[in-house]
């Protein structure tokens, strides 16, 4: 089998709830882009990145450019096996991890077409049936946060993340997480996460001011040392998430003691192939894992499910379902939540088939 044409769009996804985070970011209509592969044995293998530029240093419009300078080695290769792929490209061009985690997506999507097997199947076997969700809640006034827990709760949902520091007022971030917190009861997981918008001053008072109450705080800082700062004033438990894009950052955060839970998002570390690497590298450090991606639809959503679900159900702190986060839907069949809990598609592949009226004709066409 062959790759053929490379074919590109570029899709604004439009959030149900503009979400509000510290330091002044906002996440409400974001571009991501799809990409499909196709071969010359008539498969389609799909990808899909959605970067926010200001989350990290990945920009939507760079994935054209640096899909063109990777289409030599891509055309007329053969896809199955997308890690030997995957090498080649890093050869030809260095870094851009978030362009190549669209095409690595696309690439495991033909190889488990070709097998005709799901993808679970060639990332470790199904290991659950369902997976847990978390609900993210938009940083606005602590009544409505807590409103928006409480429905959320009454759906299923049992793990809620707490966007924190908006309004730059470290008492009102307390009152955000008790306000949660008393909303959905004991039990259910609850945790803040500042986007790395925090000094470690303001998270450290934050932490301390709930110490009383069964909470997580995620990446209040831009640096893992200034996390474990924060940790090691609180006591409180730390998820790394924009500091953890590879094997170095995870060795670090686990160095640092303030790596209890971890991101991974597809994106940040190159598609699937690389976020399996770094999986398998969490189970030997002893890390909770949250198994998702920057943001996007249904591709990305079913690329993640399959990692998510072929991962030791123990260590699996949650997944994410950021196609239910936003509109259009880019694929009819894509996976959708129930009481809380998701389950990968069943096909042969990603198991999803994106709507191509959605998508309209494509900005790149590469044969």
């Amino acid at each position: 089998m062959k790759l053929t044409r490379i074919s590109l769009w570029h899709v604004p996804l439009t959030s149900h709830t503009a979400y509000y985070m510290a330091d002044g970011k906002t996440c409400d209509t974001v571009e991501t882009v799809v990409v499909a592969l196709e071969a010359d044995s008539g498969l389609t293998g799909w990808g899909e990145v959605c970067p926010i530029p200001h989350y990290l240093p990945a920009y939507a419009c760079g994935v054209a450019p640096a899909v063109q300078e990777m289409a030599p080695v891509l055309l007329g290769a053969d896809p199955v096996g997308p890690e030997a792929l995957m090498a080649k490209l890093d050869r030809h061009l260095q870094g851009h991890v978030y362009a190549k985690s669209a095409l690595d997506i696309a690439l495991w999507d033909l190889t488990g077409q070709a097998a005709n097997l799901p993808l679970h199947a060639l990332l470790g076997g199904r290991r659950a049936d369902t997976m847990p969700l978390y609900h993210s809640i938009t940083c606005v006034a602590p009544d409505e946060m807590a409103r928006i827990a409480q429905t959320a709760y009454q759906s299923g949902m049992r793990q809620f993340q707490v966007k924190l520091g908006a309004d730059a007022d470290w008492q009102a971030d307390v009152a955000r997480l008790r306000k949660v917190r008393e909303a959905v009861g004991d039990g259910p997981l609850v945790y803040g996460d500042w986007n790395c918008g925090a000094t470690s001053l303001d998270a450290t008072r934050v932490g301390r001011a709930v110490a009383d109450l069964d909470i997580m705080l995620e990446q209040p800082c831009a640096t893992i040392d200034d996390c474990a700062r924060v940790r090691d004033a609180t006591g409180l438990p730390m998820k790394l998430d924009e500091n953890a894009h590879d094997t170095a950052s995870l060795l670090a955060g686990h160095a640092q003691g303030c790596m209890d839970a971890v991101a991974l998002k597809l994106s940040k570390f190159g598609g699937l192939s690389a976020t399996r690497r770094a999986r398998d590298l969490c189970l030997h450090l002893g890390a909770k894992m949250c198994i998702e991606d920057t943001w996007g639809s249904d591709i990305t959503t079913a690329a993640l499910l399959h990692l998510g679900v072929s991962t030791d159900p123990a260590r699996v702190l949650n997944v994410c379902d950021l196609s239910g986060y936003v509109a259009p839907r880019l694929a009819p069949d894509g996976p959708t939540r129930d009481q809380g809990r998701i389950a990968p598609p069943d096909g042969p592949g990603l198991g999803i088939r994106p709507d191509k009226d959605v998508l309209g004709p494509p900005d790149l066409v590469l044969d």
